[in-house]
C-alpha cells in the first residue's frame, strides 16, 4: 500500500492563500506520484485531526508564522510524525529574520547593514540613510516590505503596521534580484527576478503576475558560482534539512562589480510550491519534474531526533 501523505495548508497566518495554492498543487503531484493523499486546512483542531487520520507522513506546505516558524515541527515531533522541510530550530532561526542575519555574519556571509528598533522609535526618526528598507522581523513573503525612499511619507503607524512593536531598517541594497533554491544542501541553480514593482513584493510574487523570472540568470562565472556558495553555506548555517530558498541583492551599479557586491537578504525554509513557483522552476531545470520534486521531500520526511 502507498503511504498515506497529510499536506497541511492554509493555516491562519497573513500567507493562508499562497499556502492554500501550494498545498493543493502538492497534493495533486503527490497523486500523480502515486501516493494516497489527504488535504488538511490546519485550524486549531491540528493534534486531533492528526491523531484521526493516522498518515504516514506530512508535507509541510504552510507558510508564514505557526507553520514556517517551529511551531508545526514541534507537534509533529510530539506525535512522531515524519514532516517534509526544516526541523523546530532552523525553522525558527530562519523566521527571526535578525537572529539568522547575525548567524549569517559569524559565518562570513555578507548581509546588508540594518537595525532592530521598536516601531516608537522608528516612528520618531530614522536610523538608515534613505533609501532603506522597513521590513517585519517575523513575516514572509515579503509581507510588511516596505522601501523607503527620499520623499517617501510613509511611517510604520498602528494603522499601516500590523506586525507588531519591532521593525527592522535595512540599508536598500541597488542592482538586481537573485534567488537560489538548495536542495539536500547542493545548490540547483541562480534565478534572477524582474518586476515592475522594482522589487520582488508580495503583489509581485501573487497578485497580479508582475514578475519574470530569469533562469539561469546571466552572471558573470565568479558570481554565479559565489551566490550558489553562498546559498548553499546559509542553509548548512541554519542546518536547513529538505529545500530552502536563498534570496540575494546582487549591487552592480558600480563600475568594478564581482561577487564581493553580493548580498545575502534572507533564507526560506518553506518556499513556495506551486509547479512554477521558483524551487520547482529550478529542480525543473536540472530535470526533476514536480510530482518527483515533492515525491523526494516525502521519501526524505523525517522528525528532529
Amino acid at each position: 500500500m502507498s503511504k498515506h501523505v497529510a499536506v497541511l495548508m492554509g493555516g491562519w497566518s497573513g500567507e493562508r492563500e499562497v499556502s492554500l495554492s501550494s498545498g493543493h498543487e502538492c497534493a495533486k503531484a503527490l497523486r500523480e506520484a502515486g501516493y494516497r493523499v489527504t488535504e488538511v486546512d490546519v485550524d486549531r483542531s491540528i493534534p486531533f485531526r492528526l491523531a484521526e487520520l493516522k498518515p504516514d507522513v506530512c508535507f509541510n506546505a504552510l507558510h508564514g508564522r505557526i507553520g514556517e516558524d517551529g511551531n508545526i515541527q514541534g507537534l509533529l515531533n510530539i506525535l512522531d510524525i515524519p514532516y517534509t522541510h526544516s526541523g523546530v530550530e532552523a525553522s525558527a532561526i530562519a523566521m527571526d529574520k535578525p537572529r539568522a542575519k547575525d548567524l549569517f555574519m559569524r559565518a562570513g556571509l555578507k548581509c546588508p547593514p540594518g537595525v532592530v528598533r521598536s516601531r516608537a522609535e522608528a516612528l520618531e526618526s530614522e536610523a538608515m540613510k534613505r533609501p532603506y528598507v522597513l521590513k517585519p522581523i517575523d513575516q514572509g513573503s515579503s509581507l510588511g516590505v516596505h522601501i523607503v525612499r527620499p520623499g517617501d511619507n510613509y511611517r510604520p503607524t498602528a494603522e499601516d503596521w500590523p506586525f507588531g512593536d519591532i521593525v527592522l531598517e535595512e540599508k536598500f541594497i541597488a542592482g538586481r534580484e537573485l534567488t537560489v533554491a538548495v536542495l539536500d544542501g547542493a545548490a540547483l541553480a541562480v534565478t534572477e527576478i524582474t518586476s515592475e514593482h522594482g522589487f520582488y513584493d508580495y503583489d509581485a510574487k501573487y497578485a497580479d503576475g508582475g514578475s519574470i523570472h530569469i533562469l539561469p540568470a546571466a552572471l558573470p562565472e565568479a558570481v554565479t558560482s559565489r551566490v550558489l556558495q553562498m546559498a548553499e553555506q546559509a542553509h548548512a548555517t541554519l542546518g536547513c534539512r529538505g529545500v530552502s530558498r536563498a534570496d540575494f541583492r546582487f549591487d552592480d551599479t558600480g563600475d568594478d562589480v564581482g561577487p564581493d557586491d553580493l548580498y545575502l537578504l534572507e533564507i526560506n525554509t518553506q518556499p513556495g510550491m506551486t509547479p512554477t513557483s521558483l524551487v520547482p522552476e529550478q529542480a525543473s531545470f536540472h530535470g526533476m519534474n514536480f510530482p518527483a520534486l515533492c515525491a523526494k521531500l516525502v521519501e526524505d520526511a523525517r522528525c528532529d531526533y
